[in-house]
């Protein structure tokens, strides 16, 4: 089944599901995303930190795929925010990966307590420029971070990467988001490391449209507008985890489903008002 396609803020177009990367490194790792573009997933995420750039590109060029046709993305780690530092670190993706350009580079934290996240953000605009990336993103911004980017630059991301699933649907992040023209995208989708797919309600409600959990909860994403990052190292569940979109989940499914949130349902306690990541 293929997976459709919506447009971003600045024209580029990107599918409405991500293949997650992190912790998928050398050759498993290929194998693992060689497989997943062969399901039909033609958006790769991943990171300067998660050390896995050169897999992901051996597994571009590998793929038989024309490059053209798929949406590669990678993120600024918060040491390298300076400006000069972020370029050359730009530019070191890219040459890890063996590609000519991003179709997507994020800034992956924003540690404001650092305070260089518009200059972060600054070389990213210079690197889109230069024709290094298509388009400019951003992973866990809260709205005054995301307020700051547009008062110093005047642009905005095309996306804000956040933590997202039932435990913890940021309601009043999507709004933000939605409000100011920026694609949401949801890390952790499925709840990792918790009780998420397990959870009686959840198991309810995908008996009754003869799912699985997994995908209840990306058919869930899908329906509030969010782009899931869905990680899976078989081709088995890669193609159940795409799977999304012969079936809709009705308006008591996703309010039962709304019932799930917790104060704060951060799985680590990675706040972005204060955690860092370096």
């Amino acid at each position: 089944m293929h997976i459709p396609e919506l447009t971003l803020n600045d024209g580029l177009t990107f599918p409405v599901l991500t293949f997650g990367t992190y912790k998928m490194n050398g050759n498993p790792g290929v194998d693992g995303m060689k497989s997943a573009i062969e399901a039909g997933y033609h958006a790769l995420d991943s990171a300067f930190n998660y050390e896995n750039e050169g897999a992901v590109g051996k597994a571009v060029r590998e793929s038989g795929h024309k490059r053209g046709n798929l949406r590669i993305a990678s993120k600024l780690p918060g040491r390298h925010h300076k400006f000069d530092e972020a370029i050359l670190t730009i530019e070191e993706s890219l040459y890890r990966a063996g590609l000519d350009y991003y179709d997507l580079y994020y800034i992956h934290w924003p540690n404001p307590k650092q305070g260089l996240y518009v200059e972060a953000w600054k070389a990213l605009i210079e690197a889109k420029k230069r024709g290094y990336v298509k388009s400019i993103a951003v992973c866990n911004f809260l709205p005054e971070h995301i307020d700051r980017l547009k008062e110093e630059t005047g642009v905005l991301p095309s996306i804000n990467q956040i933590e997202l699933h039932p435990y913890f649907p940021q309601e009043d992040m999507r709004a933000y988001n939605r409000k100011h023209g920026i694609l949401t995208q949801s890390w952790s989708p499925l709840g990792r490391a918790s009780d998420l797919l397990t959870n009686p309600v959840l198991e309810k409600i995908a008996e009754s449209h003869s799912k699985s959990v997994a995908q209840v909860i990306l058919r869930w994403h899908h329906q509030l507008g969010c782009v899931p990052i869905p990680k899976a190292a078989s081709h088995k569940r890669q193609m159940e985890n795409k799977s999304i979109f012969d079936f809709s989940l009705t308006d008591e499914n996703m309010q039962n489903i709304a019932s799930l949130a917790r104060p704060n349902g951060r799985l680590n306690g990675q706040d972005p008002a204060v955690y860092e990541e370096f």
